[in-house]
């Protein structure tokens, strides 16, 4: 059987979902949307070539227009939103109309709360909706969700995560390969964990540590961050006694944005300045953007996680790691890959309804085999470390 998909937002992280699609997803067609027409074109042109298929058709959509929205969803099994956050609630309701099921980037765990309330009314249009995909939230916690897999008995799951360049230039050491506005969101505020079974927010670049990878790699500094675990701690309250997630990044990166944090660039309320007035945040992000960012990324990312439990009464733990490096074949980094492609596999899946119907958050869309059999075919290897204590 073949599917129609639509993917709306042209950019690095949808195209490469797109191209995801195209490999994997038994297409009969694939409309790429972006409200600049020719980003979209590009984007289908470019696919077109890499896959040599003619199953890419890029149009133009502004997605805040919900009757172009309503004729765009129209006739589509699955729908991907790599747009905006603020979008997606709308996006959502209008997909559940036109019959399609919809995966997205989330960014926002609030929105993504509305969005799952939805779920009798997906549930009764026969579709499945899954925000908050892509590396993190998303692939980290599928992967926590298959190291408990390996424990009979779970009782901890602590996932670090990030995205970094292979080659650190100094000062900064570090390079953006998404929003800054999101860099910002995450480094801001509380995260949301698991202590003793109960939800409790987090100081966001709190509780730092240092973990040893695998060349090229090192060591590397993990910090709280919020996001990263969308709804999970709300679902597994009960049912796990821990559960955390840190930020992954070169030594010192820490200090330089607490730093920053503790001086208040991170903040949106307005500052008087010499008669007029300044937002600290923008004039943070219109300094900094310039210097963490380039139009060559070569990137790596990493992904650990680590259930601790029990098995047959006995300490078990289970470790997964997965490294991804930036394709010198196609041009997509290692982030780009990670985030679509995990969205790409949710947006797939229900394509094909192996995800129930109904609002399904992401901590529930993959189970630890579909993630094991999917990761496969796209050559991601989850080292795995697995030990029960006598």
């Amino acid at each position: 059987m073949s599917y129609r998909y639509a993917i709306l937002g042209a950019g690095r992280q949808g195209l490469s979902a797109a191209y995801d699609m195209g490999r994997f997803g038994g297409a009969k067609e694939i409309l790429l949307y972006d409200v600049n027409p020719d980003a979209a074109k590009a984007g289908a042109e470019k696919l077109n070539s890499l896959l040599d298929t003619s199953i890419y058709n890029g149009q133009a959509l502004d997605a805040t227009d919900k009757i172009q929205l309503t004729k765009a969803l129209t006739g589509i099994d699955a729908t991907l939103s790599a747009v905006p956050y603020p979008l997606n609630l709308l996006i959502t309701e209008t997909a559940i109309a036109c019959g399609s099921s919809l995966c997205d980037l989330g960014g926002h765990t609030d929105t993504v709360r509305k969005q799952l309330n939805l779920d009798a009314e997906a549930k009764k249009a026969g579709v499945t909706i899954t925000p908050d995909c892509g590396m993190g939230p998303g692939l980290n916690i599928s992967m926590g969700v298959l190291a408990m897999s390996f424990v009979e008995h779970p009782e901890e799951v602590l996932i670090w995560d990030g995205g970094l360049p292979q080659n650190p230039e100094p000062p900064w050491n570090y390079l953006l390969t998404f929003n800054i506005n999101g860099l910002t969101n995450e480094y801001y505020g509380d995260a949301w964990f698991l202590r003793e079974g109960e939800v409790i927010p987090v100081p966001c670049l709190a509780e730092r540590e240092v973990l040893e990878f695998p060349p090229p790699l090192g060591q590397l500094e993990a910090a709280v961050t919020s996001g990263g675990l969308s709804t999970a701690p709300w679902t597994f309250a009960g049912k796990l006694k821990r559960l955390e997630n840190k930020t992954l990044r070169y030594p010192g990166h820490w200090d330089q944005f607490q730093a920053f944090q503790q001086l208040g660039l991170f903040e949106e309320t307005p500052v008087a300045l010499n008669g007029s007035t300044i937002i600290p945040r923008k004039f943070y992000h219109a300094l900094l953007e310039p210097k963490i960012t380039t139009d060559q990324i070569r990137d790596i990312c990493v992904i650990r996680t680590q259930c601790n439990g029990t098995t047959g009464e006995k300490p078990a733990s289970c470790t997964l790691e997965l490294i991804e490096t930036y394709d010198e074949t196609t041009g997509f980094t290692a982030m780009e890959k990670l985030t679509g492609w995990h969205a790409s596999i949710v947006a797939i899946l229900a394509a094909r309804g192996e995800i129930p119907r109904g609002a399904i958050p992401v901590e529930l869309a993959l189970t630890g085999e579909a993630l094991t059999r999917e990761g496969a075919k796209r050559s991601w290897e989850f080292k795995t470390q697995s030990s029960i204590k006598s």
